[in-house]
């Protein structure tokens, strides 16, 4: 099972929001995660707990250090698009964890 934490700059509505869109893509393909949605100072000092980090594109540098230890990390441009969430995480493998 794959755990993931989805995070989001300021608050907890659009991080469930975006949770809500990946389960529903993740479901779509087939793919048994546990998930996780927060803000992003919860996100930076938990993260290492998770094989992947979701959340927005100017957030993702926050994570460069998991990411040179070899964790995923999937950021998006508009956090809503299904389309995109999946070409996403299919790009980083995430089917295959």
């Amino acid at each position: 099972m794959v755990k993931i934490i989805v995070a989001c700059g300021s608050g907890m509505g659009s991080s469930q929001m975006m949770k809500m869109k990946v389960q529903k893509v993740l479901g779509s393909m087939g793919v048994n995660a546990t998930l996780h949605h927060t803000n992003i100072g919860e996100a930076k000092s938990t993260a290492e707990q998770y094989d992947v980090v979701i959340c927005p594109d100017n957030l993702a540098g926050t994570f460069s250090a998991l990411a040179a230890k070899g964790k995923v990390i999937v950021s998006l441009k508009n956090l809503l698009d299904e389309n995109e969430i999946k070409s996403k995480l299919v790009a980083a493998g995430v089917a295959s964890l």
